[in-house]
């Protein structure tokens, strides 16, 4: 798979992903997650028998953090900071538009 190819599909919250469907998911190599998983950079991830398990807010984040590690060369601490910012513009948004104040 190269990284210009475009998958679509629904992420279902309930459904869990394994490390190697993220991988394929996110066009990135198990290895890649694994390091990200070590260094911390996947906070409420689980492991349950010795299998990672990930969620759709998992999968948005990874791809996020690709995305900002291949265009800008970023660190992977600092593409999870952005991911992170960007999280919190989303739910912050979110809030405003449920008070009526967007």
């Amino acid at each position: 798979m190269r990284d210009d190819d475009i998958l679509t599909g629904a992420v279902v919250e309930e459904t869990w992903l394994t490390v190697e469907q993220m991988a394929t998911i996110c066009t990135v190599e198990p290895q890649w997650l694994r390091h990200h998983l070590e260094e911390g950079l996947f906070p409420r991830t689980e492991c349950v028998a010795g299998t990672w398990r990930f969620s759709g807010e998992h999968l948005r984040r990874a791809r996020r953090m690709r995305e900002m590690e291949r265009v800008f060369d970023a660190e992977p601490e600092l593409a999870a900071l952005v991911a992170d910012l960007l999280d919190e513009m989303e739910d912050m948004r979110a809030r405003l538009r449920r008070a009526g104040l967007d």
